[in-house]
Parts: C-alpha cells; structure tokens; sequence
C-alpha cells in the first residue's frame, strides 16, 4: 500500500480527497492535516511514501512544509496540489524539492496517477502551468525584496513595514523601489498584486 499523508486547510476537500484516494486498492491515506505546522510532525509520526500538500494553509504553506520534509524525511516524495496555479509557485516548489505539481480543477483520475508516479520518483506537473511557468521566467525578486513586498501588500505605511521587518525605512523604501522597477509596475500595490498573481509572493 502507498501511504498517503494529506495537508488541506478545507475540511470538506479535505474528506472529499482521503474519501477518493482510499477507493484505490493501492493507496491509504494515513493521515490527514489542516493546518501547516501539523505536516512535518505527524509526517514523522506516520511516515508516509507521499505528502499531498495544499500551498495556503494556516501556519506553515505548503511550499516551506515541502522544504522542511525534504530535509527530516526525505524519503517521503511531495505532491503540491493547489487553486492556486501560479508560474512562481511551481518554480518555487520544484526549488522546495517537490516531485509533482497539480491544480484541484483537474481531473480527479489524475490525482492517484500522480501519487503512483511520484514514489516511482517521476515528476509531475500540470502541462499548462509548466508552459505559463517557461513563458513568465523566474521571480526578478531577491528573497528580502520580495519580503518587503509582502508586507507592504496590505496597504502598511513605510514605518509599520520598517518596525515589522527590523530594517530602516530608507533600506524599505530602496527595496520597494527595486521591486517596482523589476516588475515594471507604478507602485507598490500593483507590484504586490504582478507578484502575487505570478506566485512570487
């Protein structure tokens, strides 16, 4: 049997996924989460073939779950499954060492295909997204560009980002900057929301 952990923040999908995977001679879900820091924990305690991560979740995302799982059980293969289907965030959980990448919207046959050729050690990826991924390129954002970004996202002053981040304002204002230069944007909200839309963020 494939021993399947399942990470999904959505109850109901959450039900809804473990009741299919289980139709499946060959797989058992044998463990179900909710909340991202919970995915490393119990991954450790119930030691599963495949990790079926979502990418939000409370907590950890599933992308940092992805890292941390490749570094304490890295026999363990890692499937993102996501609504959000952004170039960044393939990028960004192939980086993370996950083997396989899918959006909820496909057709459910795939998922258990998926889970079987992931553990074969094959890697999977939703041919559309992987097109989008080769045409938008990589994140222009350093790591702590994209973190000022990210704070700035909800509409925070300069003084707030600086007191959050423990930098200075000017060091905020020169990364915000780049950051509207590199994503040829007007400000730092239409930067936050190109970013954020690419899966930079």
């Amino acid at each position: 049997m494939i021993k399947v952990l399942l990470a999904e923040d959505q109850g109901m999908m959450r039900g809804a996924l473990a009741l299919l995977l289980n139709l499946e001679d060959d797989i058992e879900v044998v463990a179900q989460v909710g909340h991202g820091d919970e995915v490393v924990d119990t991954a450790l305690r119930t030691r599963p073939d495949v990790a079926l991560l979502d990418i939000e979740m409370p907590g950890r995302g599933g992308l940092d779950s992805a890292a941390d799982l490749r570094e304490r059980l890295p026999e363990c293969a890692v499937l993102i499954l996501t609504t959000f289907g952004r170039p960044g965030y393939l990028r960004r959980a192939m980086e993370a060492g996950a083997r396989g990448f899918l959006v909820k919207d496909g057709p459910v046959e795939d998922l258990a295909d998926a889970v079987r050729r992931v553990l074969r050690g094959e890697r999977v990826i939703d041919p559309a997204l992987a097109a989008a991924a080769l045409s938008t390129g990589p994140s222009p954002l350093t790591d702590r560009e994209r973190d000022v970004l990210a704070t700035a996202a909800d509409g925070s002053t300069i003084s707030d980002i600086s007191a959050r981040l423990h930098l200075s304002e000017s060091t905020v204002r020169n990364y915000l900057s780049s950051a509207i230069g590199k994503t040829g944007t007007r400000n730092r909200i239409e930067a936050a929301r190109l970013a954020r839309h690419n899966g930079w963020l």
